[in-house]
């Protein structure tokens, strides 16, 4: 057997774990010599998730932002269907079109209903 077959799969295996390994090191050696390895204060600000960073694990928070994150993954993810119906709509003719109206349409109809029931208000 020889050995030279698997010197390109080396060189990909050690690629690939010097891409993933590198920057980490090199921004902890750099933060570790710049003396920045402290978080900034606004960075643990509670803009992004509503309530303060580091603080106990088991405090209660508004079921809300599971509300919006859920909403906000149901939408993304039936519009992920969109793009290759759109790539193949000549192919699967007129039922395929049809079909997707009427997906659309619940859609809609379930935006409607979540718009009504006051899910999207935020007090």
């Amino acid at each position: 057997m020889n050995l030279d077959q698997y010197l390109p799969v080396l060189l990909f295996i050690l690629v690939g774990v010097a891409v993933g390994v590198l920057p980490q090191v090199l921004g902890w050696a750099f933060a570790g010599a710049t003396g920045l390895h402290k978080p900034d204060p606004a960075k643990n600000s509670p803009y992004e998730c509503g309530f303060e960073a580091f603080e106990d694990a088991r405090m209660k928070f508004d079921v809300r932002y599971y509300l919006v994150a859920i909403l906000f993954i149901l939408f993304d993810l039936e519009i992920a269907f969109l793009f290759p119906w759109a790539v193949a709509l000549k192919e699967i003719g007129p039922a395929g079109f049809w079909a997707v109206m009427v997906f659309l349409a619940i859609l809609v109809v379930g935006f409607i209903y979540e718009w009504k029931k006051g899910a999207l208000d935020w007090e």
